[in-house]
């Protein structure tokens, strides 16, 4: 056994918060700036609470502008925001009389979704952000300040049969218990009443799903709550004790994981059928391998998770595989199938008569021995979330197994939160996804002009991209640049020079580790060079053909295995980008037009062989890229220039702009409007075809 892949659960204690409160800040912020100061530092810090988790409160004094006169105002988390990054229209603002007499309207906890009806109404100032349905915890407690977070520590404590007789160790009275109650009405005027009966607490642990506290100052109230997590954590710690956690290890990592999951990834994702494709995101970190390769992973793994916040995220269960048959493909099918089988099942023993029709049946969690953690869904941010929050719920299992034994969510309370008609009328209101949502798209010669135009056309529809080009230094800084303009999540760089087949074969990789596979590929990568014949080298005849006919062969066939599994999911897209001279004779450039009309060949030759697989295989022929194209920076720019007996600044572009028919430049942008036509379903029964780009060439006329 490798020692550098062993794990110690001693390496992996809770997280201890401190105190991040700046007094120097905090003095220059209004009484709402310091409730937004406050939420941002526990948001912002993982061990007080994971993303979107949480909510905070504060009850200030603010002029009404109907009246003029001051009046008692309700600031609390909106509903849906994270607190680590909300401003200040993140919070819903309530008139605090008017939520105390709600309760005029409350008959019992069968009224709860009717008195989430009753929230607007109490709005402040036209304030059109939507309250949490936690709002009643806050506004039903007397205190100014009120923070409710579910961290690791806290949650462990919260999901373990022995967490009541735990938290009265830890706090001796000081912090109360109530047992689960699914957040809503009920579970406020339960937490105050049980506050009036006992004056001295000084929070509560809410079972299943975390802590609430109190300060009558923003500043107190943080460190309160900063103070509890630091509690529960440092005593989970001790009961730790640098013992093996889950029972022990019975499976070590795989050194080759991350290969394993590469090549795992794009299988299991052509199995998912559904109404939309779905994007994977892979994890090896050190709680997930410990989880997953130990002995009580299957007992665990089989409960679920918790927390509502955890469940949300990741589906009723996981879905765990044997590492000895990934590479079985009946095997993982009918793992899959007997998935959707079983949540069938579920939905059918746990549906309401009013319960929303049943989702996407696909697991969210795949869980190998070995390997890892996969999580699935529609778009890259959510796969991730879901991954880190299954991260969380191993968390909580180890620190709820070290005092007790680990609780999941009662099966029946797990649907009613899944299909809850208020989270289902929020899953309505969300837009409408872009067209691209869930697909996954590699482009060769990412650092270029046309290589980088068409990333950011597919990005801006919603597709995932990897960047390949041999620049590194370059095809980062595009990375960078468009993770900034379109997020993280969605995009990645692979060095790669499409002459090499490592290189090639380890982009496609990178597609398929970070997001599952791929369903468009633009060859882009393109060398030029102008000579007469007679001059031509056979050294620049071969570079050429290995860039432009062999590099794309062999981005083609590395695309091909990963194409092939997403017949059955709306199948996927090749775009070659060629050039008019691929279909019109040019002086001078024998070398480079025979090398293109060679890739133009093979698009049809590939558009034959692909079609069984749903694989369609199109051609952008573009003419004179000269704006923003890295190819026509070095030395093609003088030879064509010399070719055509002109000055190789200016003169030349006017020469190519008044030889087309609509006397128009040809800009990187103007390709990559006709690569998102063949890479995005408008193109769905196209193949075989070419797209000529070029302003108008008669020359170049394809019939």
């Amino acid at each position: 056994m490798n020692a550098q892949v062993l794990i110690s659960s001693a390496a992996l204690p809770f997280a201890v918060p401190t105190s991040r409160w700046d007094e120097s800040v905090a003095a220059t912020l209004s009484p709402a700036e310091l409730l937004l100061y406050r939420s941002n530092l526990l948001g912002s810090d993982l061990t007080v609470t994971n993303f979107g988790g949480g909510n905070t409160s504060a009850k200030l004094e603010e002029i009404d502008p109907l009246t003029g006169e001051k009046t008692e105002v309700l600031w609390v988390k909106g509903s849906g925001g994270d607190i680590g990054s909300m401003k200040l229209d993140g919070f819903a603002t309530l008139y605090q009389a008017k939520l105390l007499g709600l309760e005029a309207h409350y008959a019992g906890p069968d009224d709860d979704d009717k008195m989430v009806g009753f929230l607007p109404h109490c709005t402040f100032n036209l304030n059109g952000r939507a309250a949490s349905i936690d709002t009643p915890l806050h506004s039903l407690l007397p205190f100014a300040h009120v923070d409710h977070v579910h961290p690791d520590a806290i949650i462990a404590l919260a999901a373990s049969s022995g967490g009541e007789a735990a938290t009265q160790e830890i706090w001796g009275g000081t912090i109360g218990w109530l047992p689960w109650k699914r957040p809503g009405y009920t579970l406020g005027v339960m937490l105050r009443d049980y506050v009036k009966a006992n004056p001295h607490v000084q929070g509560v642990m809410l079972a299943g799903h975390g802590i609430i506290c109190w300060a009558d100052s923003a500043k107190a109230c943080y460190e309160h709550t900063v103070e509890l997590i630091a509690d529960a954590a440092n005593y989970l710690n001790a009961k730790l004790g640098g013992k093996p956690a889950f029972g022990g290890q019975a499976v070590a990592p795989n050194a080759d994981r991350a290969a394993i999951a590469a090549d795992l990834m794009p299988r299991l994702r052509g199995f998912m059928t559904g109404a939309r494709t779905k994007l994977g995101h892979f994890s090896d970190d050190a709680e997930a391998l410990e989880f997953v390769g130990s002995v009580d992973f299957e007992r665990l793994a089989s409960l679920g998770t918790s927390c509502p916040d955890h469940f949300l995220r990741t589906k009723v269960a996981p879905l765990t595989l044997d590492p000895a048959r990934l590479q079985d493909d009946a095997y993982l099918a009918q793992k899959i199938a007997d998935y959707r089988d079983l949540y069938a099942a579920y939905y059918e023993r746990c549906k309401r008569a009013n319960s929303p029709a049943m989702r996407d049946s696909n697991p969210v969690v795949v869980l190998v021995p070995g390997v890892g953690r996969i999580t699935f869904a529609t778009d890259k941010t959510t796969a991730r979330l879901a991954g880190e929050f299954y991260g969380n719920a191993i968390n909580v299992m180890r620190g709820a197994e070290a005092i007790g034994d680990y609780i999941a969510l009662d099966e029946q309370e797990a649907f009613d939160i899944e299909y809850w008609l208020l989270e289902e009328a929020k899953l309505q209101r969300m837009p409408a996804p872009k067209p691209l949502v869930g697909k996954i798209a590699l482009v060769t010669g990412g650092a270029g002009g046309i290589g980088a135009a068409s990333a950011a056309r597919l990005l801006r529809e919603g597709a995932c991209v990897v960047l390949a080009d041999r620049a590194a230094d370059a095809v980062e800084e595009v990375r960078a640049g468009f993770a900034k303009q379109f997020g993280k999540d969605v995009v990645r760089a692979a060095v790669c020079d499409v002459t090499d087949e490592a290189q090639v074969q380890a982009a496609f990789d990178v597609a398929a580790r970070e997001f599952g596979g791929l369903d468009i590929l633009v060859a882009n990568a393109g060398i030029a060079s102008s000579a007469p014949i007679e001059d031509t080298t056979v050294e620049l005849w071969s570079r050429n053909y290995d860039v432009l006919a062999q590099g794309y062969f062999l981005t083609a066939r590395s695309a091909w295995p990963l194409m092939k599994r997403m017949k059955d999911q709306g199948g996927s897209s090749v775009v070659f980008i060629g050039s008019k001279n691929g279909v019109a004779a040019a002086t001078n450039a024998s070398a480079y037009a025979s090398a293109k009309a060679a890739a133009n060949h093979l698009a049809r030759c590939l558009a034959l062989e692909g079609a069984p697989f749903g694989i369609r295989v199109n051609t952008v022929n573009p003419d004179a890229v000269i704006k923003g194209s890295k190819i026509w920076d070095g030395d093609w720019r003088k030879e064509r220039a010399g070719a055509h007996g002109i000055d190789s600044g200016k003169e030349l572009e006017e020469h190519y702009r008044q030889r087309s028919m609509l006397k128009r430049d040809v800009l990187p942008e103007d390709i990559a409007e006709a690569v998102y036509f063949l890479g995005s379903d408008m193109s769905a029964k196209s193949t075989g075809n070419m797209i000529n780009v070029d302003a108008g060439n008669a020359q170049a006329f394809t019939r």
